[in-house]
């Protein structure tokens, strides 16, 4: 039986990272993190960021706009990948200064930090390079927050390596830290919850994401794409706001089955209002003295 090894459990001296002009961390408001896996045009990103500008305001949340302008990491040399980063970053800049909204969104390579430095809040790592210690300095060398997206691979306490490269570079209040499942077996994800506190107590913000964890990897399409269970995203993102996150991660579009890419672990947009009124609900309930 493995044992976890380093430290685990709520830690009461977790960073805050500020974004804008909000903070993650404890006692602070529940984040939301949401927007179309990939930059598919201009109007696209601009129609889906002001409906969840219109949706921050309704519910008085903290929200940033994720989007990515490449999706490096695909199934096959067929997938879509998005503009690459000279448009896209133009796209999420005519975001920004249309709707305010802070923004997050991927590097695959350390030369892409800078530029994307300049237009997005966040930088995000996806899973997959979560141990590229040079990409991982780059983003922090930018001096914005750095999310790193915990593998597939890795175990939560070993994610305490992850923080520790972020603050090496960037110091204290720089590195979000995010959960996403965990590979069981071939074309299959679980999560396990015990990995949220146990990479709080990392001393960093955790952010569960809802959409990727019901991916079902190079399942579809012959081995070629991956699939999905969109059926079970609302399940997940309950259950993690009441075991206690510090942001929730959830990939929307208007249209999820006509998506160019991760259709199938997608959440319509229509259906995020009023699942964020339900974990909102039980944000303040967990949060109530016992």
């Amino acid at each position: 039986m493995l044992t976890p090894r380093g430290p685990h459990g709520n830690n009461p001296f977790v960073d805050k990272v500020k974004v804008q002009d909000f903070l993650l961390g404890e006692g602070e408001p529940l984040a939301i993190i949401t927007g179309p896996c990939v930059i598919e045009d201009r109007e696209h990103a601009l129609r889906h960021a002001e409906r969840l500008r219109q949706l921050r305001d309704r519910l008085g949340v903290p929200l940033i706009y994720k989007s990515s302008f490449d999706k490096a990491n695909r199934s096959s040399p067929d997938s879509a990948r998005g503009p690459g980063l000279d448009a896209g970053l133009e796209i999420l800049a005519a975001v920004r200064d249309a709707t305010g909204l802070p923004l997050l969104t991927d590097i695959h390579e350390a030369a892409q930090a800078r530029p994307a430095a300049e237009v997005a809040d966040v930088l995000q790592i996806p899973a997959f390079l979560c141990r590229q210690t040079s990409l991982i300095a780059a983003a922090a060398g930018t001096g914005k927050p750095v999310n790193v997206k915990k593998g597939q691979f890795l175990s939560p306490w070993d994610a305490a390596n992850i923080a520790a490269k972020v603050r090496e570079t960037a110091g204290p209040g720089r590195c979000l830290l995010t959960e996403r499942g965990t590979s069981f077996g071939y074309n299959n994800l679980v999560v396990d919850f015990r990995a949220l506190p146990v990479m709080r107590g990392h001393g960093v913000p955790v952010i569960f994401d809802a959409t990727h964890s019901v991916q079902l990897p190079g399942s579809a399409a012959g081995g070629t794409a991956t699939g999905g269970q969109r059926e079970f995203v609302a399940v997940l993102a309950r259950a993690a706001v009441a075991a206690g996150i510090d942001a929730l991660f959830l990939e929307v579009h208007e249209d999820p089955d006509r998506a160019p890419c991760d259709g199938a672990n997608m959440l319509p947009l229509d259906a995020l209002e009023p699942l964020l009124e339900m974990v909102l609900r039980l944000r303040e309930a967990a949060s109530a003295p016992a």
